[in-house]
């Protein structure tokens, strides 16, 4: 009787980077982050339901292959990553792998765990075999005696393993709160006078089936009640032709002679079965694992063993399904990808060559067949013609690939889309992370006095961060859609990629719109004349000699706004980004881009060229918010100069956990809806800073 366990246990290391190149010469190198953890000490664990501790025998845990799902709170609609080292020890479990998930789930394990989030992990395990030690009485497991009473788990499947909130002691690994998928009424438990009993008849209980299990208990049973009455047989193996594989063994319900003959069987049965084993893993080596599996399962000798290795062996064509090969969810999702406009050799990076290949065939897959296809993956038999559509898309919203190909896919178009648009406020703003939402101080160390001669006695002058403080704050902005049975029907996925899409885009524009609007408000007179970092006059409109003028107010600029010695001296920060509308926009690259510029000679109508002293100075910034009416303080006439963001900022963008582009994820749907929902957001704010920062010239009187 096999029932699910939750084992818990801290993650204790983490390793940021590990390089795998992209395919395809020249491509950049893809980056996955690494873990480790250390998932299990072997101890005794504290699970919440059990009324005793429980002990996770190590010697009896089996690890079906070395990759293993890594997924967030044992969903596997959240996918982290995988595995690709699980090693166990006597008296430790270890796991190691890559952060390879591609979703909103794996980007806040990242996030998070940069910013010193302590992650636990939560290991899934099928508990096969579960022995009760009584009070007084003690047991040993992995390398350790456990004193009862205390329960310990002698056979067990790893199955996946998770990222936790919650999850082991803060004091020791080895303690575990973790959710619970099985309760001591539920899973099969033998106490310890039977394993004492199996281990002198020379069993153990985590090398025995089911069946040879039960048979053995059933007589422990027996013995213990003084009677020598024999029990049934464990089902014996079949061999090809449906005949015992083991001669002389008794149908199930027959009595035996006695208990010692029972026995005598039983051993002469566990010493075929593991020599019939041992003999069916060699036939079928590393090539042929999943046939192993299933040979042993079913009883087969090796007569039959080796014609279904041979019948394995023959080469295959391809399979072919309509022209087509069978979908997998990353073929779905490669094909929908492609359905929605994305280039593919932007996601030949992301996704094999073999999966782009197959992918091609659905590249124009629209909405109904990427439902059906989902159902059909899942073992849903959905009609082949669409028809109304209520049979296919009911199987298709009971999938769990399918909604986690909308939200991949959508979080790559919105990502497209966000990387499109144009953000002028990150080439100005100093960009910055926060871990909540509360306001933050920032401080500069300008006009603190700086260095001075130390005297002969040695002592140091003490410095203090300047008077003038910073704040800021991020917010979250977003919005919600529906993917309803409409859009099925309607069968657009182009036109249902469109709102993740304008979701990107519009996370790139609250970005600028938050910038703009501080700026042109000018708020408490951020840029004024008695700051010194504001020019005004009719001689300020955008030119040669204009620029000269700003660029000598901004590096003149003092250290403080007192009177004291130390505030007047000067920054000696230069400008690096000239922001202009779009009106001055053509004026300002020509200026920069000039070798010559050409003036007046002494009133003749004469052209003198000279030098341009501006020609690659700065960076050229033009949008179009600095004039558009929209936004209070617009002008078609002022521009501003900027100095180096990481140097003296005059703004600041933070972003929530410093996760610069928008999240997009599922919901649950209300329950009057016939659909999925998702959201997108972004976490951000900006906020003004240094006004040494940035000079603004007004272009007019």
């Amino acid at each position: 009787m096999e029932k699910q366990l939750s084992i818990c246990a801290a993650v204790t290391g983490w390793q940021d980077v590990s390089a795998r190149a992209a395919e395809g010469e020249g491509a950049p190198v893809k980056k996955l982050r690494r873990f480790n953890m250390v998932a299990y000490t072997g101890g005794a664990m504290e699970l919440g339901g059990w009324p005793h501790p429980v002990v996770v025998d190590l010697a009896g845990m089996r690890v079906a292959a070395r990759s293993r799902p890594i997924l967030k709170d044992h969903d596997v609609g959240q996918i982290v990553g995988h595995t690709d080292n699980v090693s166990l020890t006597e008296s430790e479990l270890q796991v190691a792998g890559v952060i390879s998930g591609t979703g909103a789930t794996a980007n806040e394990i990242i996030s998070s765990s940069e910013n010193g989030f302590p992650w636990q992990a939560s290991i899934g395990a099928k508990a096969q075999k579960v022995v009760f030690i009584p009070e007084g009485r003690q047991a040993v497991a992995n390398g350790r005696n456990f004193p009862g009473p205390v329960y310990v788990v002698r056979k067990s499947m790893l199955g996946e393993v998770s990222f936790v909130a919650l999850g082991a002691d803060e004091d020791a690994s080895a303690s575990v709160a973790a959710a619970r998928r099985a309760s001591v009424s539920d899973t099969e438990v033998h106490d310890m006078d039977f394993e004492q009993w199996l281990q002198g008849q020379g069993f153990k209980l985590a090398d025995l089936s089911e069946a040879q299990t039960g048979s053995l208990k059933a007589m422990f049973e027996k013995e213990k009640a003084g009677t020598a009455v024999a029990v049934a047989e464990p089902e014996p193996s079949k061999d090809g032709d449906g005949k015992d594989a083991a001669a002389g063994v008794q149908a199930a319900g027959q009595p035996m002679p006695d208990a010692a003959e029972a026995l005598g069987n039983l051993r002469s049965q566990y010493v075929a079965d593991i020599q019939r084993i041992e003999a069916v893993q060699k036939i079928c080596g590393d090539e042929h694992r999943a046939l192993a599996a299933k040979a042993i399962a079913e009883g087969w000798d090796t007569v039959k063993t080796e014609l279904e290795v041979l019948r394995a062996s023959r080469p295959k064509g391809p399979v072919m399904v309509n022209g087509r090969a069978p979908a997998s969810q990353k073929t779905l999702e490669a094909a929908a990808c492609l359905s929605a406009g994305l280039k593919a050799d932007g996601l030949v990076k992301q996704y094999s060559e073999r999966v782009m290949e197959a992918a091609y065939a659905y590249r124009h897959i629209g909405l109904r067949e990427l439902v059906a296809e989902c159902a059909r993956l899942e073992g849903h038999d959905v009609p082949r013609v669409f028809g109304d559509g209520s049979e296919t898309i009911r199987a298709g919203f009971s999938t769990i690939s399918l909604p986690g190909i909308l939200e991949s896919v959508m979080n790559r178009v919105l990502l497209a889309a966000y990387e499109a648009a144009p953000i002028a406020a990150l080439d100005i703003c100093k960009i910055g992370s926060v871990s909540d939402f509360k306001e933050v101080s920032r401080y500069r160390l300008l006009g603190t006095g700086g260095f001075e001669r130390v005297a002969a006695d040695g002592e140091l002058k003490h410095g203090k961060l300047s008077e003038d403080r910073f704040t800021n704050r991020a917010e979250t902005y977003g919005q919600m859609l529906m993917f309803t049975r409409q859009d099925i029907i309607n069968d657009d996925l182009g036109a249902f990629m469109e709102i993740p899409n304008q979701m990107g885009r519009s996370g790139a524009e609250v970005i600028d719109e938050l910038f703009f609007t501080l700026l042109l408000t000018n708020p408490g007179g951020f840029f004024s004349l008695a700051r010194g970092n504001l020019l005004e006059g009719a001689d300020t409109v955008f030119g040669p000699d204009s620029l000269t003028k700003a660029k000598t107010l901004f590096r003149k600029q003092k250290a403080g706004p007192g009177s004291k010695p130390r505030d007047q001296k000067p920054i000696n920060v230069r400008p690096e980004t000239l922001l202009v509308p779009v009106e001055v926009e053509t004026d300002a690259e020509l200026l920069m881009g000039a070798a010559q510029i050409m003036v007046a000679g002494g009133g003749s109508v004469t052209k003198v060229p000279t030098d341009n002293p501006h020609r690659n100075k700065y960076t050229v910034l033009s949008a179009p918010h600095m004039s558009d009416s929209y936004y209070s303080g617009a002008s078609a006439k002022a521009w501003y100069l900027f100095a180096n963001p990481d140097v003296l900022p005059a703004f600041e963008l933070v972003f929530l956990n410093g996760k610069q582009t928008p999240n997009i994820e599922r919901i649950e749907a209300p329950a009057n809806a016939l659909g999925m929902g998702f959201r997108a957001y972004i976490d951000v704010g900006v906020k003004e800073q240094d006004p040494r920062g940035a000079v603004k010239v007004k272009g007019e009187a």
